[in-house]
């Protein structure tokens, strides 16, 4: 359990995607004007790092590295195909993306309109595929423990495009200097989030 829990906590707040790696910061950027659509966005982005990581998680242990598919055959020992993993984490990617981009235009129409092109563009957002390349790297040992670091690192992506949306929409009544105004200042905020994560890096879990 405490594994568990360290492992969420770090994905959110050490190893925010977002402030710790700058992965995603274009949809960053791009939506987090208004907090209901960043909201949409980032529990959007969550529920496919959600489902993804897992399964690659999956193809990466059971396909994919060196004699992974010995439990198939003996004939397959030896069998190395982690080469095909970067292309394989896309595909998978982009199939949950497409399905989730099939059901929000279905149910949720006002979201989908207002996410627009960022919608399917998840797809190629770097903190989705960025959380399976991480999960290839830090090699969990347990589908829990990956499917945890998803959960973790959605939640603080989605933390971080609402905290950042709801300031700039505050900011719609403050005086900013004219050359700030736009992405001029939402570069500084990010920035100054992006310290007040590294704080948290001091913490010992």
């Amino acid at each position: 359990m405490q594994e568990y829990l360290s492992t969420f906590i770090r994905s959110v707040f050490m190893e925010n995607m977002l402030f710790a790696y700058f992965l995603g910061m274009c949809s960053f950027l791009a939506i987090s004007k208004n907090v209901k659509t960043a909201f949409g966005l980032g529990i959007a982005v969550t529920f496919v790092l959600l489902v993804t990581l897992p399964i690659n998680y999956l193809l990466e242990n059971y396909v994919l590295k060196a004699n992974a598919l010995c439990w198939l055959c003996s004939t397959f020992e030896g069998v190395d195909l982690s080469f095909l993993s970067f292309i394989i984490f896309i595909a998978v990617v982009a199939a949950i993306v497409q399905l989730l981009e099939m059901v929000i235009e279905r149910y949720m129409p006002a979201l989908y309109n207002s996410l627009g092109i960022f919608l399917p563009l998840i797809a190629v957002n770097c903190a989705i595929l960025g959380g399976s390349l991480f999960m290839q790297q830090k090699e969990f040992p347990s589908i829990g423990i990956a499917t945890t670091y998803a959960f973790g690192s959605g939640i603080g992506w989605l933390l971080a495009i609402t905290g950042m949306a709801a300031i700039r929409e505050k900011l719609q009544y403050s005086d900013i200097p004219k050359p700030l105004k736009g992405l001029g200042i939402a570069f500084i905020i990010t920035a100054l989030m992006g310290i007040g994560f590294m704080s948290f890096s001091g913490i010992k879990i």
